[in-house]
């Protein structure tokens, strides 16, 4: 079984576009969707708590990966010639950078 050219790129795009969409949509609570625990109910974007506290975490997720595909899908359909000096160190470095954002993100939870 061979892997398709494109695959390796996508992966790449895929990784690093991920990473840093999730870390825009957790900064800017851009949320597809709200899951309200206690109602055991889901809501179309960001909602406010109904009864008990709500979840955006789905939501995040959801939107950071429908978006990084994209991203990934696009970048897996660019020539050649312009793929094929992308380094895969993208798709761990970027992430790492990420972790590093959300340390400083939540740093209050650290600093108390």
């Amino acid at each position: 079984m061979s892997i398709p050219r494109a695959f390796p790129v996508f992966a790449i795009a895929f990784a690093a576009a991920y990473a840093v969409l999730y870390a825009v949509c957790v900064a800017k609570n851009y949320a597809l969707f709200t899951y309200h625990p206690a109602l055991d109910q889901f809501g179309f974007g960001v909602q406010k708590p109904k009864d008990g506290p709500a979840m955006y975490w789905y939501g995040w997720l959801a939107t950071s990966g429908i978006a990084a595909a994209l991203i990934g899908f696009a970048a897996a359909w660019l020539p050649e010639t312009l793929t094929r000096r992308l380094w895969s160190g993208w798709s761990w470095a970027v992430p790492l950078a990420v972790m590093l954002f959300f340390c400083y993100l939540l740093r209050g939870y650290f600093l108390r």
